[in-house]
């Protein structure tokens, strides 16, 4: 049997994210405390979102929850707090292809980022009217809603398949890599390397995922979080072995919808039940 080996959330898109021991399942992704998966994201002034694509140093800006309010901590700066009940103006934002609305949160928290970034930068919140959806081209029937990930509610990792990319790298004489590197909500344990490329359904106790698409990896896993400096690794080494034509790109992780159960908890070592796809 599976299990939940880690749990994590992104408050901030493209910031750190937080381990976590028990989480709420929503339709749009994990939420603690009502909080979801990437409930804020940083903007341009053009109100394109940013990212460590572009601005690595984004993995030095610490997330964590604290007395109603969001708090960031970044090397040389003062921690910046951001009132969870704090009201703006609602505006619309880009992220990829769509066009989101979002809520302004404050001219301190957009200085902030902006002399930390050194570049014009907002701190946009997700506007609890809005609706995004996944693409149903992957999700089919289901409806699947999410805020400011990249496509979808979840990623879904393993460890063991941590283990063996780590075991590629040491063979060609490169350090091993954490999985924050590649930023998933539920990595298991108890599953085979690479196993989940070919997981249908995800049952843990009430709830059930389901698993639409190979995420495709960009630049991201390539910036050591503990620096905020790029490299080519792991990539070039994903790349010998891990390229999809069907993607077209180089996978790791999968990514997953709520399919039934929204609401309820998930906790570190629950047990999940694994349906492989026929």
């Amino acid at each position: 049997m599976a299990t939940i080996a880690r749990l994590f959330v992104y408050p901030v898109k493209g910031c750190r994210g937080i381990a976590v021991e028990r989480a709420t399942l929503a339709t749009t992704g994990l939420e603690v405390d009502g909080i979801g998966d990437r409930e804020w994201v940083v903007v341009d002034e053009e109100r394109e979102f940013l990212s460590q694509r572009e601005l690595p140093k984004m993995a030095l800006i610490e997330t964590r929850f604290a007395a109603g309010a969001l708090r960031l901590k970044a090397p040389g700066m003062l921690e910046l707090e951001v009132p969870f009940e704090s009201e703006g103006d609602v505006m619309k934002v880009r992220v990829w292809n769509d066009e989101v609305a979002a809520v302004t949160q404050g001219e301190i928290a957009d200085a902030w980022l902006s002399r930390f970034l050194g570049r014009p930068a907002r701190l946009m919140r997700f506007d609890p009217e809005a609706k995004r959806l996944s693409n149903s081209r992957y999700t089919g029937a289901d409806e699947a809603p999410y805020k400011f990930a990249d496509a979808f509610a979840l990623l879904i990792a393993s460890e063991a398949s941590l283990d063996d990319l780590n075991r590629r790298l040491g063979q060609r004489g490169v350090a091993p890599v954490a999985i924050e590197r590649f930023r998933p909500n539920i990595v298991l344990k108890g599953v085979e390397a690479f196993e989940e490329d070919y997981i249908d359904r995800l049952t843990l106790g009430t709830s059930e995922l389901r698993v639409v698409k190979p995420c495709v990896r960009c630049s991201v896993p390539n910036v050591d979080p503990r620096t905020g400096e790029p490299s080519t690794e792991p990539g070039d080494t994903l790349a010998v072995f891990r390229y999809n034509e069907q993607a077209a790109g180089v996978t790791f992780g999968m990514n997953a919808i709520v399919t039934g159960g929204a609401g309820s908890d998930v906790t570190r070592g629950q047990p999940v039940e694994v349906t492989l796809a026929l």
